[in-house]
């Protein structure tokens, strides 16, 4: 049984309240999927649940609210959908309005439908996930039959369930008050206030624009003291935060503003019940087992899409924990004794939501250390209880990790060596006594295929003839010294008295700091002996792939069976999972074999093991967010073949830089037309960009045509990869007016090959060098030498038979090098400019207004 919904869904909510008479919102946008539980004290206390479904807050109100036991069905009353904005409505709603009484984000965050959410609700049952702050785990709303508007909210067995005595904080999520501080009005800010002007603290104004942060020196080893309070340090970027009339300011420590990179963490600070506030603290954001993850903290501090950082605030929110309360209602807090400062914070903030109070212990930090340890966090941070805040670094914080590292300044680059690509390592330094760089030694261990890529790739433009510091600086052939711009956080045994560093590893650049702030310290004299042993962390779960219906025929005029498909993926896999290793990758699955049906697949379903990487994405296609397999390893790949996958596409960029496209690709598809003019146009293209100094390689596309792919090191965005594409293609059909056309309508190409520059644009997919295609002889698309695009050329030789074959006899991979490389595009533009210009062309026609920068 179904209800009757408004024509217009906010109608009902419209027509219940008048605009001028309360502070409600009446319109405003969330993110999809979101969801928001308020607690009202209305004439009768209750909790409105609210879930986003088509861009409204569908809403039931459950009387005795959200209960974490199983065995607890709550009573919850449909009520009328509330607009987007009111998601992050918080407030006292005056007498004599519709639901008078205050009201207080009492938890948010987003859903996951289970199942099908509109066929669901139309039946009369919502299966979902919750991940919010204090809900979370499976959760199902049924309809009480006969009862279109009342339904039962039940929590489902799993992880996250226990009994009702274990309760919910009951604090709001964003200003961290009660639903009664709230209805009491401004009193914690006049207490906050009365506590300062106490204290002592002077009535000045803090500028958060011009603060610089106090900073820990490092200590080698953990210590107990009294007079010391000690913290975890958490792995994340420092943030000073301000609230000035009503609005919310976020700054990294470098002075980068970030609030509305983190709208979610902006909006908690904003409704926090003081004014003239400034926070000090460390933004953070965790993995699945609640540990911050530096990682995905540098993924949100990429993004700058605003639907990108709306999502995102979503899948993967941030957030803050504050340390230290410098200013609030007026007074400077900084000279005060940090401990008065703690207490002061501890009455302003709540334990969950985005902005929380990071508590600390006293006197014990070896204790403390031994715990951070064990749960794998990164140290701790002691402070003596009485000192005041002084901007800079001060012997009255000192940092413990539990591994020695440091920041250093990237000055130079050595040359990859054997199979490996990219670079080899880094020649790295910092600021000594005299505010010189000086140089500390160089980290070559570490790296991940992708880092090495992207390192190098970075570093591309920064080169110059001299290194940029003093020092024992080597003079080593195949140094490239580059200008100081990026820092690496190293991880080292010891320094030796002349600097050096002893037994580096690499850990990760850190994009949230300056070389400026790379201090050296004195060298610490660490005792040779090894450290004591890290617990271990838990095993890996097993990566085992059972694999199935192996006789199954997929080809059935070559008798190639599923077997054979599986079997051949294992065997190119070296060559193969460079091109997959960091990006989305879609299957095309054929279960049934070439013959029947096939269907495409983005998302990753539910059986998906846990040690299959997937990235959560939102795909415009279908306009939600998927989880995109992403195949790094033999045995995911093993995975994917068994699924029936024969064709593996891939996306053009990788996940952690998606908006930069590693290549430019011409698709030269014949329709028809003869394959030597397919040929002809390829070694033209080769000629081009040989003449332009742009390099180029070539593969079979695995059907009748060929792919010209140009590296492009992640200079380009997909815009200016479809220009440049676009410009090269348009020069060809120029050129070979007879045979190549850039006409999309197969019936305007007069029977010429078209040479496709449309396939560069997000989410536009690329057949993976030697993916199978489902096509009688199972053909792979193969990578060429440009020796080898001749007129004697058979696309059909290479097969799912024949590849491992060519592989093991050529060893190497001719196309490999377009994941790596890094052209100088504007030389090569310009050099294409003056051969048009010679030819007496001028430019040409792209339809875009400049050529990729």
């Amino acid at each position: 049984m179904t209800t009757k919904r408004p024509r217009e869904p906010l109608d009902a909510y419209r027509a219940k309240r008048r605009p001028e008479t309360t502070p409600e919102p009446f319109a405003g946008t969330a993110g999809p999927g979101l969801f928001v539980v308020h607690k009202h004290a209305a004439r009768r206390l209750h909790w409105d649940l609210r879930l986003e479904t088509s861009g409204v807050l569908r809403s039931w109100a459950v009387p005795h609210g959200p209960s974490p036991d199983p065995a607890e069905k709550r009573f919850a009353a449909e009520v009328e959908d509330h607009p987007a904005g009111y998601a992050d409505f918080e407030g006292v709603i005056p007498a004599g309005n519709y639901g008078a009484g205050a009201m207080i984000v009492w938890d948010r965050g987003r859903w996951v439908p289970l199942e099908d959410p509109v066929g669901g609700y139309e039946k009369g049952k919502l299966l979902f996930e919750l991940h919010g702050y204090k809900l979370r785990g499976v959760w199902t709303l049924v309809r009480m039959k006969g009862k279109p508007r009342e339904w039962l909210l039940i929590k489902h067995a799993d992880a996250h369930a226990r009994p009702v005595p274990a309760g919910f904080p009951e604090e709001s999520v964003l200003s961290g008050l009660t639903v009664e501080e709230l209805r009491e009005g401004p009193r914690r800010a006049a207490d906050v206030r009365a506590a300062l002007a106490a204290a002592g603290a002077p009535r000045r104004r803090v500028d958060l624009a011009r603060l610089s942060p106090m900073l820990a020196e490092a200590a080698d080893a953990p210590f107990s003291a009294p007079g010391w309070l000690f913290e975890p340090k958490c792995d994340g970027y420092r943030l000073l935060a301000g609230r000035e009339g009503g609005a919310a300011t976020l700054r990294t420590r470098g002075g980068l503003d970030v609030t509305a990179t983190f709208p979610e963490v902006a909006a908690a600070v904003r409704l926090l019940p003081v004014d003239g506030l400034v926070l000090d603290g460390e933004l953070v954001v965790l993995d699945a087992e609640g540990r911050p993850s530096f990682p995905r903290l540098q993924g949100r501090a990429q993004l700058k899409r605003p639907s990108d950082v709306a999502r995102a605030s979503l899948s993967r929110p941030a957030s803050y924990w504050v340390f230290d309360l410098l200013a609030a209602e007026g007074h400077d807090a900084r000279g005060l004794p940090l401990a008065l400062r703690k207490e002061l914070l501890s009455r302003l903030l709540g334990r969950a939501g985005p902005v929380r109070y990071l508590d600390h212990v006293e006197e014990s930090g070896e204790a403390l250390f031994e715990e951070v340890v064990r749960r794998g966090l990164e140290g701790v941070v002691a402070k003596r209880a009485d000192s005041p805040y002084r901007a800079g670094r001060s012997p009255a914080w000192k940092k413990v990790r539990r591994e020695r590292t440091g920041d250093f300044a990237v000055v130079g680059t050595t040359a990859p060596r054997g199979t490996r690509t990219g670079l080899g390592a880094l020649h790295l330094a910092a600021f000594g006594g005299t505010r010189e760089l000086v140089y500390a030694g160089s980290v070559g261990s570490g790296f991940t295929l992708r880092q090495l890529e992207t390192v190098a790739r970075d570093l591309a433009r920064d080169r110059r003839a001299t290194p940029a510091c003093g020092g024992p600086v080597p003079r080593e052939k195949g140094t490239t010294w580059v200008e100081p711009r990026l820092v690496a956080e190293v991880r080292f045994k010891e320094r030796t008295p002349d600097g050096l560093l002893r037994h580096p590893v690499f850990l990760r650049l850190r994009d949230d700091k300056s070389p400026a702030d790379c201090v050296l310290e004195a060298p610490s004299g660490l005792p040779e002996e090894e450290p004591e042993a890290v617990p271990a962390a838990p095993e890996p779960p097993e990566r085992k792939v059972v694999l199935t219906r192996a006789g199954k025929v997929f080809w059935p005029r070559e008798g190639y069976t599923k077997g054979d498909l599986i079997a051949y993926y294992e065997a190119v896999a070296p060559w193969l999972l460079p091109y997959l290793k960091d990006r989305p990758v879609v299957l095309t699955r054929y279960p049934d074999g070439v013959d029947g049906k096939s269907f495409f697949q983005k998302d990753a379903p539910a059986f998906t093991p846990g040690w299959l990487r997937t990235e959560r994405m939102w795909s415009g296609e279908g306009e939600r967010e998927i989880d995109a397999f992403v195949c790094d390893d033999v045995e995911s790949l093993l995975f994917l073949a068994n699924l029936g996958t024969i064709p593996l596409h891939v996306w053009a960029s990788r996940v952690a830089s998606i908006g930069r496209p590693d290549w430019c690709i011409l698709d030269l598809d014949p329709k028809g037309a003869p394959f030597d003019h397919v040929v002809r146009i390829a070694r033209a293209a080769h000629a081009l960009c040989d003449r332009i100094g742009l390099p180029s390689f070539v593969k079979t596309s695995g059907s009748t045509g060929l792919h010209v792919l140009l590296p492009l090191g992640g200079l380009c965005t997909f815009d200016e990869a479809r220009a440049l594409g676009e410009l090269l293609a348009r020069v060809l059909s120029l050129r070979l007016p007879e045979i190549a056309t850039v006409e999309r309508l197969p019936s305007a190409r007069g029977g010429r090959v078209y040479v496709d520059f449309l396939q560069n644009g997000r989410a536009k997919l690329l057949a993976a060098p030697f993916s199978v295609r489902p096509l009688p002889g199972a053909p792979v698309s193969t990578p060429l030498s440009w020796g080898e695009v001749t007129g004697r050329l058979d696309a059909g030789a290479f097969t799912l038979k024949s590849v491992p074959r060519r592989m093991a006899r050529r060893k190497a991979d001719p196309l490999l090098p377009v994941l790596t490389l890094v052209p100088d595009l504007g030389a090569a533009l310009a050099r294409l400019s003056e051969d048009l210009s010679r030819e007496g062309r001028g430019a040409v026609r792209t339809g875009v207004s400049s050529p990729p920068k």
